[in-house]
């Protein structure tokens, strides 16, 4: 298959059914390239003259051998001491001659290089001796532990609980390598993080069960300051709103919270922003209104400590005390929308980075932090989301509780470790259950069990265990049990659902046709996004984004609306690829986009309205595909002008997979435009620098 999700995705997913099968789809990857030519056979020799050598070996020595030899050690690859006959003695260093080839990096620009002809039948030759060696003797090494990083845990404490966490304040940040947080050999495991995952399992634990003993906590949502609150922020805001935000908040037990507003001032100033006329600011709970106010216009004619006075007073009346049951929900504040246009001539705002905008005091007004205090007067909650996964039985009297509680640690624990538990799993999460059980009843005691799920090596760690009957050093196929978590954690960053388990326990995963339309199953999911917001961000270096901050002063124009409309844009796009099952190429070459109102002004694109992100097709091809899109093409850049160095660099590591050697020592930096001279394009620098 040719497309993204039925072609790169599913054969990913297919090449994890057994360790034979990914040693020999690694080995032929670079084989499978579309310039490859077909195989020939070498040209016969005429009887009775001297054997030619073979013309892999000439073309090397030729071309090779005289930057990559053991005197000079370029790049650290010595190819007079390899035999391009028998590359199974070397076959990581001339992979590594494959991949250079294949993408036309050597010899480089300036020196010798063969003709067209020559060039391909050498990189054809040694392909196919790669391929030969690697089916005659495959080495799919061995998988390491994988402890789940932090969106594989909030992920699957939610798929498992039904409760969305705020993972970074229960657990520090996971080391990073090669550009993914995911890497097996890069995931340490210290004493002060399993520290770290005990504490987390007992605040996750409380907050399942629904412990009313919960001491009242504020949880803060903020809005940056260079957010431009001018619009609808959000989809699930109401139509004719403006600014503020929407918070996706898990309520721990019933009872009553405090939501508090407060609102940007003026930089440097005791005054709030916009107060000088009136506005309305409502609070809404799962797009409910639960309290509107009416701020701003009330002391306007009066004295400036009237003024402040006036404005403080309104600042510490902007909050509400509601009930509520626990659960997720979404709190929302914004401000409605003035439907009615200024007079006179239309005059542009200034930049919100701009100084003019930050002293500005007749602005409109702006939220700058939500908070949410609570929970006072708690009691359990009869029912929540969270219970309703976790206790799939409710023991009818006291004798029938050990039964009931067995059934619910065993359920849980099949999940949560991924495959079939066995008598002696239960048994010590119901060690566990009966402590808490003497301690505070049945709730109590299946908390305990709870708790004991989450901080297992089971559950935190990704095991794959060599069978018995194999030796050392043989290949085998790996279980489908484990092929299913390899599957769901690829597709979902989470562990596998029911369904997936179940027909991996049946042993059906390893049939070509069930696991396809599992594969297809799983895409169709809305949990296949983190495909997108985990993967491709790795990937391609998206994440960095967050932290990009052009220079002001050459983009004064840029903000964190802008910021956001970037990276939603990408996610929609590439979400789009996988979805409607386009091709490969399409990636780069697509002629559409997502774009609202704030990113088509700044793309140039006319007659688009409103916040709302909608598919348009590009004017032209300067922005077609992937790599025409502003979040590209700003985290491959500096702060204050382009990169070709920076792009090049990313383009060959993560489109071409051959990413350039380091620079060499004591390069001095490029210098600045104007610098010793008339001002020059950054071609021209750059020509001067090479």
């Amino acid at each position: 298959m040719k497309s993204i999700a039925a072609g790169v995705l599913l054969t990913l997913a297919l090449a994890v059914t057994a360790s034979y099968q990914l040693a020999r789809a690694a080995s032929q990857t670079v084989a499978s390239t579309p310039i490859r030519i077909a195989r020939t056979a070498a040209p016969q020799q005429p009887s009775g003259s001297p054997p030619q050598p073979p013309v892999e070996r000439v073309t090397i020595e030729k071309y090779c051998v005289t930057c990559h030899n053991q005197r000079l050690k370029t790049a650290g690859l010595e190819l007079d001491t390899l035999d391009p006959e028998h590359v199974s003695d070397a076959a990581e260093q001339w992979e590594k001659v494959v991949r250079k080839l294949r993408s036309g990096a050597m010899p480089p620009a300036g020196r010798p290089r063969p003709d067209e002809l020559t060039y391909r039948r050498v990189v054809t030759l040694l392909e196919n001796a790669l391929d030969r060696a690697a089916t005659a003797n495959p080495n799919p090494g061995r998988p390491a532990i994988h402890r789940l990083n932090r969106t594989e845990y909030a992920n699957a404490i939610r798929d498992l609980l039904g409760i969305d966490i705020d993972v970074r304040s229960m657990l520090p940040a996971d080391d990073s390598g090669y550009g993914f947080d995911n890497i097996a050999d890069v995931l340490s495991v210290s004493p002060g993080l399993m520290e770290r995952y005990m504490v987390a399992a007992g605040r996750i634990g409380r907050l399942v069960i629904g412990d009313p003993t919960i001491r009242p906590v504020v949880a803060v949502y903020p809005v940056s300051p260079m957010t431009l609150q001018d619009d609808r922020m959000s989809e699930d805001l109401p139509f004719g709103s403006r600014g503020g935000l929407v918070a996706r908040h898990q309520f721990p037990v019933d009872g009553e919270y405090v939501i508090r507003i407060t609102l940007q001032h003026v930089t440097n100033s005791p005054f709030i922003r916009g107060l000088t006329k009136p506005h309305r600011l409502e609070i809404r709970m799962d797009r409910e209104r639960v309290k509107e106010f009416t701020i701003g216009g009330g002391a306007r004619d009066q004295t400036l400590a009237a003024q402040v006075e006036y404005e403080q007073t309104v600042q510490k009346g902007l909050e509400v005390r509601i009930a509520t049951k626990a659960g997720p929900r979404l709190v929302a504040v914004a401000f409605q929308k003035d439907a009615a246009a200024p007079e006179g001539v239309f005059q542009p705002p200034p930049p919100v980075a701009s100084f003019e905008y930050a002293t500005r005091r007749d602005a409109d007004p702006a939220v700058d932090r939500l908070e949410i205090g609570g929970p006072y007067g708690a009691s359990m909650p009869a029912d929540s989301t969270s219970r309703r996964k976790l206790f799939v039985c409710r023991p009818v009297n006291k004798s029938t509780e050990g039964a009931c509680a067995r059934q619910i640690l065993a359920t849980l624990a099949r999940r949560a470790y991924r495959r079939p538990v066995t008598r002696a799993d239960v048994e010590a999460l119901m060690r566990f259950y009966e402590i808490g059980r003497q301690n505070g009843g049945f709730d109590s005691g299946v908390e305990w069990g709870l708790e004991r799920v989450l901080v297992d090596p089971n559950f935190l760690f990704r095991i794959e265990r060599d069978p018995s009957n194999t030796g050392p050093a043989t290949p085998y196929r790996i279980s489908d049990v484990e092929l299913a978590s390899r599957l769901s954690f690829f597709l979902w960053s989470s562990i596998p659902d029911d369904e997936l388990i179940g027909v991996a326990v049946r042993g059906k995963l390893n049939d070509r046709a069930v696991l396809e339309r599992q594969v297809r199953r799983m895409l169709a999911d809305e949990r296949s996004r983190t495909l997108v917001t985990n993967f491709a961000s790795q990937w391609l270096y998206l994440r960095n984004m967050r932290a990009v901050l052009p220079n002001p002063e050459v983009f004064p124009d840029f903000d964190d609306s802008l910021r956001e409309a970037f990276a939603k844009e990408t996610e929609l796009f590439f979400e789009s690829q996988v979805r409607e099952d386009h091709g490969l190429v399409d990636l780069l070459t697509a002629n559409y986009t997502f774009v609202n109102e704030r990113l088509a002004r700044h793309y140039g694109i006319p007659n688009v309205y409103g916040s709302h992100f909608r598919r348009v097709t590009l004017p032209d091809d300067n922005r077609a595909g992937l790599l025409g899109q502003g979040r590209i093409l700003t985290v491959t850049s500096y702060t204050n002008r382009t990169s070709p160095v920076v792009r090049g660099k990313w383009l060959l590591a993560k489109l071409l997979g051959a990413p350039p050697p380091h620079p060499p020592p004591n390069v001095p930096a490029l210098k600045d435009n104007g610098e010793g001279g008339k001002p020059a394009s950054v071609r021209e620098r750059l020509e001067q620098h090479r």
